[in-house]
């Protein structure tokens, strides 16, 4: 199956979607300062879960996946990635291991990795789950969760570790990570109690000024917090001749409502190749420990000596002023629409950044800020150009449409400092 960039701009209808949801509960402003303020609730059941049973799991996932398994503990969680033989990111998620031969893996790293066992030969089975995801963030979190369960065993839990935790009278799993720079828990579960776990940490969250996170701003702390997500900051490698069988199958697995990635914004790609990265682009270089991976060999030499990291950008608010200010001028074509806070329709929006008018990165995930006041997007960037206060133009505009060149400033990656391992008894005090 053979796929074009020009396809991918050129979706046959345009439409706005959310996997989070409801678009607002209250509005997207507010929402936007609660995991940083309050707390939050985002939902995130939306991922697939796949069970990895058997004794070869892990010479499974050391063939493809970028991590190191030398130690890896009973309720320990880590973040995989997986890559092609070119070292660019097919698959990302969240591996847990639950027993000495029991792994759960969220994400959609579950079907390339199924695909794999399948043609391994390995002592490995295969199944597919349904669990809720419900993320509880932010300097209030610990309080909400110390009402629900009073025991606070939980709260000796080291990030990206799993602990027991009883909510409405069910025991779910709580594990220490969320995707907001805050101190917090990820809890999960059987999807048919979803609803009661996600009802009471609501209802016991209101004392504390928990919000709903909505579609709008929902991806907004994954910015905030350099958290790169797929079909948002890159296309998935798995569009290539190598990888053929596996888009087949990966197609065929999705559900109806899947929707496809399309792209968007003023880079010049010509190849759907030129939008796939690594993990070293995505700030993923510390997760590559393995070895004897597929993707190993131009992967790790990518790592010794990197031509791109991540960093964050910082846009003139006089510019970006100016693409809105352009609506309102009669007889003038606009810009292209700037959505606030950020892009509704799940297109990864890739445009120029330029340093004397040569091309030295690629803005993706731009976002609104209303915690930081400000526009922001995520950026590989070459080497050269990525000093901290670095001054840069993002060049704004779909093809056809008159360009904006808007000044931006080079920041570190993540913007919002990160409290994921805060104390949590000093927290809950």
């Amino acid at each position: 199956m053979k796929f074009s960039v020009d396809e991918m701009r050129t979706p046959p209808e345009v439409y706005a979607w959310s996997r989070f949801g409801q678009q607002e509960y209250t509005t997207f402003l507010d929402e936007n300062l609660s995991w940083q303020e309050t707390c939050s609730i985002g939902d995130w059941s939306f991922l697939w879960q796949h069970w990895f049973r058997g004794p070869d799991v892990l010479e499974l996932f050391s063939r493809f996946s970028v991590n190191d398994y030398s130690r890896f503990a009973i309720g320990q969680s880590k973040h995989v990635i997986h890559t092609n033989a070119d070292g660019k990111v097919i698959h990302e998620g969240i591996l847990t291991r639950f027993g000495d031969e029991e792994f759960m893996l969220h994400g959609r790293g579950g079907f390339w990795m199924r695909f794999q066992a399948e043609r391994a030969g390995l002592l490995v089975s295969v199944e597919q789950d349904d669990w809720f995801i419900l993320q509880v963030s932010g300097p209030n979190a610990i309080k909400v969760l110390q009402k629900l369960d009073p025991s606070e065993g939980y709260l000796d839990t080291k990030y990206m570790w799993v602990a027991p935790i009883t909510i409405a009278g069910h025991q779910v799993h709580a594990l220490r990570q969320g995707m907001s720079g805050e101190v917090g828990f990820e809890l999960q579960g059987p999807a048919e109690i979803r609803q009661k776990i996600y009802d009471a940490v609501f209802e016991a969250g209101q004392e504390f000024g928990i919000r709903r996170m909505g579609g709008r701003i929902s991806l907004i702390n994954h910015l905030q917090a350099s958290y790169p997500t797929i079909a948002t900051d890159y296309i998935p490698a798995i569009f290539e001749p190598d990888t053929a069988e596996y888009l087949d199958f990966f197609l065929s697995s999705m559900p109806p409502n899947a929707k496809p990635a399309y792209i968007a914004g003023s880079y010049p790609g010509k190849e759907i190749s030129e939008y796939y990265r690594s993990p070293v682009e995505l700030g993923w270089s510390k997760v590559v420990l393995g070895s004897g991976f597929l993707g190993a060999e131009a992967l790790l030499a990518e790592k010794a000596d990197p031509s791109r990291v991540l960093r964050t950008l910082v846009w003139n608010a006089d510019d970006v002023t100016d693409v809105y200010a352009s609506l309102l001028r009669p007889g003038e074509r606009n810009h292209t629409f700037m959505d606030m806070p950020r892009d509704q329709k799940g297109f990864m929006w890739a445009d120029r950044v330029e340093a004397d008018g040569k091309l030295v990165g690629v803005s993706t995930s731009r976002g609104y800020s209303y915690w930081f006041r400000q526009m922001l997007s995520l950026c590989p960037i070459d080497v050269a150009h990525a000093g901290l206060g670095t001054d840069v133009t993002v060049v704004w505009g779909n093809p056809g449409d008159p360009e904006k060149r808007i000044r931006a400033t080079v920041a570190a990656a993540p913007y919002k400092p990160n409290k994921n391992a805060a104390d949590l008894r000093a927290v809950a005090r």
